[in-house]
């Protein structure tokens, strides 16, 4: 008789709704979602590990521990263009000599450019899979992430304009309550549906022009909000039109590498990082549009991010665009960021006035 998997990931924002859909439907193995992350599971993660390396190394460790101990036996890790590649290996033997029992399918492992090697590592969570129903799971949950970011998009572009406070909240937590406990592609499907539905009728109290800020940054910190403290919504609590490009949707399933190259070309002649060209372009683009600031994120020691500050002040002083540059290590705290996000809206918002 063979023994379902528990497996686990560590928390990312709501693609974890994802992953629990395609490992549940599509492999018939449970699905252990990774306790919502706190700053235990922070200082966790930074105790048990080397000094410098980046933020979300530690805190993908220390939510991994928070997974085994809810119950996973298996854990999942992806591999990446920069030092993430590198995470799954070391966290796997920091985990260990700490003496957790677990089963470590790290996808950069099999990441030889043969897509038939990552069958591999899903035969690793269920040998016997159905290779049909695999590949259904795979395209539902694909879709699922791409729901998942467009409501995203929509909530913050709207909750700080919302004349019945909340209004935006709930129903974004119906919504991702639906995602969490979809089973099919129907239950996908009519969540979106209803999420754009209601969205679309709740009132606004939403100015003609309304200050409009562009954030851009690291992978990871920049799209999970435990990660970044909650900046967008901080924002968007301000009276602020918020817009974000870089998503797992735009990043890795659209992502139009060549093109964005192409457009950012006189500011940058090489490739420097995983986000860097979608980040140049996100700001030259924000610029281009008119909006009235930018925002960079990156992790202490992300030095692709740290590579492209140059290339921002540049594109800060062609286009008289205002950019604030926040970064997050595992010490930084709501009271400094906040003082600093009250200063740059009080800045962007009298520059508009001047400006009109």
């Amino acid at each position: 008789m063979q023994v379902r998997r528990k497996v686990s990931f560590p928390e990312f924002n709501h693609y974890n709704y994802a992953l629990k859909y395609f490992i549940e439907q599509g492999m018939e193995a449970q699905y252990i979602m990774a306790p919502p992350m706190t700053v235990r599971t922070m200082e966790r993660g930074a105790k048990n590990s080397p000094d410098f390396v980046c933020t979300p190394f530690k805190s993908t460790l220390g939510s991994m521990m928070d997974a085994l101990e809810a119950g996973a036996d298996t854990i999942i890790m992806t591999m990446g263009l920069c030092r993430l590649g590198y995470y799954g290996e070391l966290q796997e033997q920091i985990l260990r000599d700490m003496g957790y029992n677990f089963d470590m399918i790290n996808f950069a492992e099999y990441s030889t450019g043969r897509k038939r090697d990552y069958l591999k590592a899903l035969k690793r969570i269920n040998p016997r899979m159905n290779m049909a129903k695999m590949t259904k799971a795979l395209t539902d949950a694909v879709k699922m992430v791409e729901y998942l970011d467009d409501a995203e998009s929509i909530y913050y572009k709207n909750c700080g304009f919302e004349k019945n406070k909340g209004s935006y909240g709930k129903l974004r937590k119906k919504f991702l309550a639906a995602m969490e406990t979809a089973s099919s592609r129907k239950d996908i499907d009519r969540a979106y549906s209803l999420f754009k539905k209601y969205a679309a009728e709740i009132p606004l109290d939403k100015p003609e022009n309304p200050l409009r800020v562009g954030f851009i940054g690291e992978f990871l910190t920049v799209m999970d909000p435990f990660s970044n403290l909650h900046v967008e919504q901080k924002m968007a609590d301000m009276g602020v039109e918020v817009h974000r490009y870089m998503n797992v949707t735009n990043r890795m399933l659209r992502y139009k590498g060549d093109n964005l190259a192409v457009e950012t070309a006189e500011y940058c002649e090489y490739e420097m990082g995983p986000t860097s060209t979608a980040n140049i372009w996100g700001a030259k683009h924000y610029a281009e549009k008119g909006f009235d600031g930018i925002v960079h994120i990156k992790s202490a020691g992300c030095t692709p991010e740290i590579d492209i500050m140059p290339v921002l002040q540049n594109i800060s002083a062609d286009y008289k665009i205002p950019v604030l540059y926040l970064t997050y290590d595992s010490q930084t705290s709501d009271t400094g960021l906040d003082t600093r996000l009250e200063a740059f809206y009080d800045m962007i918002s009298m520059r508009k006035k001047v400006i009109l």
